[in-house]
């Protein structure tokens, strides 16, 4: 084989590497970032999300080892997920206090309480989602691997159109809205704002615990106490890329997994020179992302009124 030929085979195998990555590694983003999103959208920021989704991992791979079913794994990860949010509900409510330290503590405390409850479960192996194979047409592997889809994504999927729908189109969603909007408009008609707040809250937990159980029941598969690095932080930055649209946090989603996924694609084709720096590119990206989106016009385009600080 000539060398154009090989360079095009190699190239063909890294794309193939990044599009399946994209769906693998983005996964966890999509849950997290339409579960903050939901919750934003409602008027509340929760920067807690770290700790909900290493929290929701340790819980959804402890639920399916001890229960033998991923699938109930899946269901204790979203239902940890929500219980932390709903205590980030429920003292947000509260006077005068603030929902960027409230999210800072609680994001501490469940990745405290992960660590903690999580030592049994380092070294065991738990039964795992299953993936869809889309590639059984192709005799190659690095085609089948690529096309083995997280069976999460396409719920995530799902959960974005009907999230984009629901906001614009049902009264459940116009309520979310207004209250994100104008609280005092809310409390004019007769709706109970931080009643709304809590339960958009909760809801929200329970989306981004879906995404902690994607990574301890499909990719990477296991749990250990360096699981997320970040990923919940990063999520909040995609939702303001994505400007508050559950659909644009799909595409946002995708993108961020497939600059994760680029570092492990050059390897698997024999790029081993400056792994490390690869591996870097989604937190380069999330601060390219904030800094080109960091003017007072564009910033704001799209965010609830409500949503701020100063509360």
């Amino acid at each position: 084989m000539s060398m154009t030929g090989t360079g095009e085979f190699l190239g063909f195998d890294v794309l193939l590497a990044v599009l399946g990555g994209a769906v693998r590694v983005g996964t966890p983003f999509l849950f997290v970032s339409l579960g903050e999103c939901l919750t934003e959208k409602s008027g509340r920021i929760n920067l807690g999300l770290e700790g909900v989704l290493v929290l929701s991992a340790m819980a959804g791979f402890g639920g399916s080892y001890w229960s033998g079913s991923p699938w109930i794994g899946l269901l204790i990860a979203g239902g940890s997920g929500a219980a932390l949010a709903l205590l980030h509900g429920l003292l947000c409510s509260l006077p005068r206090v603030s929902d960027v330290a409230t999210g800072i503590a609680l994001m501490l405390f469940g990745a405290g309480l992960a660590f903690y409850l999580g030592k049994p479960l380092i070294q065991p192996q738990a039964a795992q989602i299953p993936v869809i194979a889309l590639g059984g047409w192709s005799d190659s592997p690095a085609v089948q691997s690529a096309l083995s889809i997280n069976a999460l994504f396409p719920l995530g999927v799902v959960l974005a159109v009907l999230l984009q729908w629901g906001l614009a189109n049902t009264r459940w969603g116009l309520i979310v809205r207004m209250v994100g909007d104008s609280a005092d408009a809310a409390r004019a008609l007769g709706y109970p704002v931080n009643g709304v707040r809590i339960a958009a809250t909760t809801a929200g937990g329970f989306i981004a615990g879906l995404g902690g159980a994607s990574l301890t029941l499909v990719y990477p598969g296991s749990w250990n106490e360096g699981l997320s690095s970040g990923q919940g932080l990063i999520a909040v930055a995609l939702v303001i890329f994505a400007r508050w649209r559950p659909l644009a946090c799909l595409g946002a989603a995708l993108l961020f997994g497939g600059a994760g996924a680029l570092g492990p694609a050059l390897q698997s084709v024999g790029v081993t020179g400056h792994y490390y720096l690869f591996n870097a590119v989604p937190y380069a990206l999330t601060l390219l992302i904030l800094v080109l989106t960091c003017s007072p016009d564009r910033s704001l385009r799209g965010a609830p009124a409500e949503l701020g600080v100063q509360r």
